[in-house]
């Protein structure tokens, strides 16, 4: 058994009192430092209630930021840079538009879109051109102005969805699908719909007139473009009189649009009027005069190589007012004057139907509607026929005084380039007249036929190349992620610097826009 011994310490009386001063000199410390803090944060509260923090007023119902946004940082050398001091900053862009996503550097918001950027006074045109290379996120921009564009009360319009791409989407807008294809639809090429023929009720006989002078313009110009692409010629004055002189006389006050077979049997009876238009000494010579233009008729007729296409009455008309896609996937691809033939007609039947819809509007005393007409994958039309780059050119110097904003999609620059000099320059005039451009991923050898029609600084030809790079692989799943570029433009206006950045989608958005959708099933 252990014993333990406790000693006692025994303190003087000046050792006690020593020790009972330290320990209330720590506790008059403790409530220093305490009552010190107490009164440098109700200062502190005072302060910013009287004055903004450096992201807003932090007090109750005040509403201060928790991010901020980074600041855009440039440098330069003195020389450059004096004349700014103090503290100059950029003007930024307009939040006016559709909001297209994120700007790349300052990661700021990045808004624009054709109509409101024209109707704000920003751009002279209501035209829109994005080029870029496939997959790298063309379509997904048209995307996002169709639905923002849909939602603010303009009408979409794709008038020759070769895919299709935007079909999914007219229909989630309680827009019009119209098929046209081999088996799916058929369309008169001389039916403008029932809109052309209702302009007979406009009252003032002036405008009448004049609405239905352009309707009829409209319908020669139209078939005589589908003849020509038969024949793979412009038409001789002589041929183009036979067809506007037949429709004439078939139909005058396009209200009975005659079918294919109507106009071929026409022009084979041999009617006085033709042969006062072509000066034919006897049958033998009228038969030699018009027998090119009846073997391009006849292609196009019920006998031709294209069936019943365009020999039959129109299926579906196009509904103004409403969202509309002219699905044209099923038209065989490898038949290039088909294609051109099929989307000429399509984006010809929209303008028209427009023009009438604008007609009966001004003459009615109610506003008009505002169009956005979408013309994607330009080259086919443009590769199949040459002639379409007239076609396609009068449409987009005219749509703006028809109330139609216009977006045009194609791959590259050399898309735009055509036999002669002539025909290239009116095709590049296209990107010129645009006063948006939104350029996507490009190859380098693409950079010297941009600065031919636009100036582009070095950092932005780095940018467009360097996003055509191919996605990075997981080593551990196989699979590659998404392209550096997917998703990224540069938005030029004019000779202003480009606005580079990053598209957006909705969870939606990006269900209707996926243009892979069909690789799913093999996955």
């Amino acid at each position: 058994m252990s014993t333990t011994k406790h000693h006692e310490l025994t303190l003087t009386k000046r050792e006690a009192a020593r020790l009972e001063r330290a320990a209330k000199k720590n506790q008059q410390a403790r409530k220093g430092r305490f009552s010190r803090w107490l009164q440098e944060s109700r200062k502190n509260r005072e302060a910013l209630a009287s004055r903004p923090g450096p992201r807003g007023w932090a007090r109750p119902a005040g509403g201060a930021m928790s991010p901020s946004e980074s600041l855009f940082e440039v440098r330069g050398t003195t020389v450059q840079v004096c004349g700014l001091y103090p503290f100059v900053a950029g003007s930024g862009l307009p939040v006016i538009g559709a909001p297209l996503g994120y700007h790349l550097r300052r990661r700021s918001l990045v808004c624009a879109d054709p109509i409101s950027w024209f109707l704000a006074g920003i751009i002279s045109n209501p035209s829109a051109f994005i080029l870029g290379q496939p997959g790298l996120g063309k379509t997904s921009l048209v995307h996002r102005f169709i639905s923002v564009s849909a939602a603010w009360g303009y009408i979409p319009m794709i008038l020759a969805d070769s895919r299709p791409d935007y079909v999914l989407m007219v229909e989630a807008l309680n827009g019009q699908v119209i098929s046209f294809s081999p088996g799916k639809g058929h369309i008169n090429p001389m039916d403008l719909g029932p809109l052309a023929a209702s302009l007979w009720e406009i009252e003032d006989p002036t405008h009448r007139e004049q609405a239905i002078g352009e309707m009829i313009g409209r319908r020669r110009s139209l078939i005589t473009g589908l003849t020509a692409m038969m024949l793979g010629r412009a038409l001789r004055p002589h041929e183009s009189s036979v067809i506007a002189q037949s429709l004439v006389s078939l139909d005058p006050d396009l209200r009975k649009p005659p079918l294919m077979h109507e106009l071929i049997t026409f022009i084979k009876t041999r009617p006085d009027d033709l042969r006062t238009v072509m000066m034919a000494t006897d049958d033998r010579d009228y038969d030699e005069r018009v027998r090119d233009l009846l073997d391009a008729l006849i292609s196009l007729g019920p006998d031709g190589v294209y069936g019943d296409m365009f020999s039959k009455p129109t299926t579906a008309h196009i509904r103004p007012g409403v969202p509309v896609v002219f699905d044209i996937s099923g038209v065989n691809e490898n038949d290039a004057i088909l294609t051109a033939a099929v989307q000429s007609l399509c984006w010809n039947l929209g303008s028209a139907t427009v023009s009438a819809e604008q007609h009966l509007a001004v003459a009615a005393g109610r506003p008009r509607r505002t169009y956005l007409l979408v013309m994607d994958e330009l080259w086919r039309v443009l590769r199949a026929s040459e002639e379409m780059v007239h076609f396609i050119d009068t449409i987009t110097r005219l749509n703006r005084g028809r109330g139609i904003a216009q977006v045009m999609v194609t791959h590259t620059m050399n898309d735009l380039k055509l036999s002669s000099a002539h025909l290239t320059a009116t095709a590049w005039g296209f990107v010129e007249r645009s006063s948006m451009v939104f350029l996507g991923g490009l190859a380098k050898g693409e950079m010297g036929n941009l600065r031919e029609v636009f100036s582009l600084s070095q950092e932005e030809m780095e940018l467009l190349s360097d996003w055509t790079a191919e996605a990075p692989v997981d080593y551990r799943t196989g699979k590659a992620g998404l392209r550096p570029g997917a998703g990224n433009f540069i938005l030029k206006t004019g000779k202003q610097a480009g606005t580079p950045f990053h598209t957006e989608l909705t969870s939606y958005e990006f269900f209707v826009s996926d243009t892979n959708r069909d690789w799913e099933m093999i996955k």
